[in-house]
């Protein structure tokens, strides 16, 4: 819901990140790989209960994720190639992959933590992960048929893959797993309501997914 208005506040910090990053040896794809190690340690760190680290670690990830397509970006422009199909469509595969790990794994990381110190119960988090399997069912199938048949929506953002955006998206899932961290007295509760957001969400994606097919 907020991806937009997100993606348009951090362009120009990631710009300026990307442009000092952009050196041969710094790639995309190296990028990617380093939220992905960088974000399983804030899980490994958030299941043995230092919050403290896993929060700035998960952050860190995070700001990775959103410089590799970044960069990524800016050396197509620099070189007058509007989107590569290899490299450009590999990086964008690796990222989604990575990011879906990430996420699960953050999941997995907190009510192993949050269980642990807090006697906190299991099935919530269970319940987000159920979510979770979901909501990224239905808008992967969308982008693969749609893109497929040419029903697709709006590429303004330049992302590999084409979003059917609802309630629940990176954003969101961004600040709810920040507050899992910083406030893990709480996150069973957190993720009670979150998993309600991100049912409704994955309904959503359904419903105008299939009309949008159909």
């Amino acid at each position: 819901m907020l991806d937009v208005q997100l993606r348009r506040a951090v362009s120009k910090p990631l710009n300026a990140m990307a442009s000092a990053l952009d050196v041969p040896w710094i790639t995309p794809d190296r990028l990617t790989i380093a939220g992905l190690v960088i974000g399983l340690s804030s899980a490994a760190l958030a299941a043995t209960q230092l919050w403290a680290l896993a929060l700035v670690a998960w952050l860190l990830s995070r700001v990775l994720d959103g410089l590799d397509g970044t960069l990524a970006r800016r050396r197509r422009a620099a070189a007058s190639v509007p989107r590569p199909a290899t490299a450009s469509e590999a990086g964008g595969f690796l990222d989604i992959v990575a990011d879906f790990v990430v996420y699960g794994a953050t999941v997995l990381g907190v009510a192993i933590g949050a269980t642990t110190a807090f006697d906190a119960p299991w099935w919530p988090f269970l319940v987000v992960l159920f979510a979770y399997y979901i909501n990224g069912a239905a808008f992967l199938a969308f982008s693969s048929i749609a893109e497929r048949t040419g029903r697709t929506l709006s590429d303004d953002d330049n992302r590999s893959l084409f979003f059917l955006g609802r309630i629940a998206e990176g954003g969101e899932t961004v600040f709810v797993h920040t507050l899992w961290l910083a406030l893990p007295f709480i996150a069973w509760q957190i993720a009670l309501v979150w998993s309600v957001v991100v049912l409704v969400s994955a309904a959503q994606r359904m419903i105008v997914g299939y009309r949008i097919l159909r």
